[in-house]
């Protein structure tokens, strides 16, 4: 049983880091900021080509992280695989004692840096949830054959966006997605809490039953923050926290110092976690730093964070 199956079952606040793979081979960087979060997080949640751009594979990152005694979360997407390709990963992840997975239906290519490349989606997310419930239950592969020593079992999560209109159509999706395995769900990035609470309203009057982490993005400048706003589904910073790393940003201007928006965007994600686990207002959080993993400790440090 995976850390994180651990803590959300028991009632505990579940704390997750995402992390890419380098665009290369050489796994080291993501090695040492993985051991920075070892004991900070219950696992890292591996991105499988995020956003459609070509990166080392989520089980290669997997594997290692694995071997280095941190706690993976494997993302498995149906962009790139067919039914046949996803579940030989499964099988070569659960061989390495990987239990913990993630399943997207994945961004088209036409977005990412290698647009010749063509899609599959054999799966979307619910279909890959529901092959992997049914391994499960009956030790049979995609095509019903036994599967030699019975099926492995996956703590298995899936992905949610609470800002989005209609908001009808990701509530039904979620019920379709926790039918079929799901256990617990990672949100988009979310920003306003106001927004968070009423998604969760809209859960509990439909009667879902699961546990949800609110996906939390660090800031980095105001501009991040706009391009996040104009570009990403899902995404929306509030004006505030614009003006107020705008103003961060002129500060350090004036003053000859650097970092002043990063640190402010540490101290909002602080704040927001803060909220979230005092207020009991979900059963955890899904800290996406992008790139800047090595602040994760410090965000949950001030945050007053710690797992059990």
């Amino acid at each position: 049983m995976s850390l994180l199956e651990k803590a959300l079952e028991s009632g505990k606040f579940g704390v997750t880091a995402e992390m890419a793979p380098p665009k290369g081979y050489d796994f080291t960087k993501q090695l040492e900021d993985a051991q920075l979060l070892n004991g900070k997080v219950h696992g890292v949640n591996v991105t499988d080509m995020q956003s459609a751009s070509l990166k080392a594979s989520s089980l290669g990152l997997c594997i290692k992280l694995k071997q280095a005694g941190v706690e993976p979360i494997l993302q498995v997407t149906g962009r790139d695989r067919s039914r046949m390709a996803i579940m030989a990963d499964i099988l070569s992840a659960a061989a390495f004692g990987i239990d913990t997975m993630l399943a997207l239906t994945g961004d088209h290519p036409v977005v990412g840096d290698c647009k010749q490349s063509k899609p599959v989606y054999d799966l979307d997310s619910v279909g890959i949830l529901n092959m992997l419930s049914t391994m499960e239950v009956t030790d049979r592969d995609c095509g019903g054959n036994e599967l030699d020593g019975g099926a492995p079992r996956f703590y298995k999560g899936a992905a949610v966006t609470p800002v989005y209109e209609p908001i009808q159509l990701q509530i039904n999706k979620l019920r379709q997605k926790v039918d079929a395995g799901a256990k617990y769900i990672q949100t988009q990035g979310i920003f306003d809490m106001e927004s968070l609470k009423r998604f969760l309203d809209l859960v509990d009057k439909a009667n879902i039953k699961c546990h949800i982490m609110a996906g939390i993005i660090p800031l980095k400048a105001a501009g991040m923050a706009k391009y996040m706003n104009a570009n990403v589904p899902g995404i929306a910073v509030p004006q505030d926290m614009i003006d107020r790393l705008e103003a961060a940003a002129a500060e350090g201007k004036e003053k000859g110092v650097k970092g002043l928006p990063m640190q402010l965007g540490i101290e909002m994600a602080a704040e927001f976690i803060a909220k979230i686990h005092d207020e009991k207002i979900c059963d955890g959080v899904h800290i996406m730093a992008i790139g800047a993993e090595k602040n994760v400790p410090t965000i949950l440090e001030k945050a007053g964070i710690t797992i059990e």
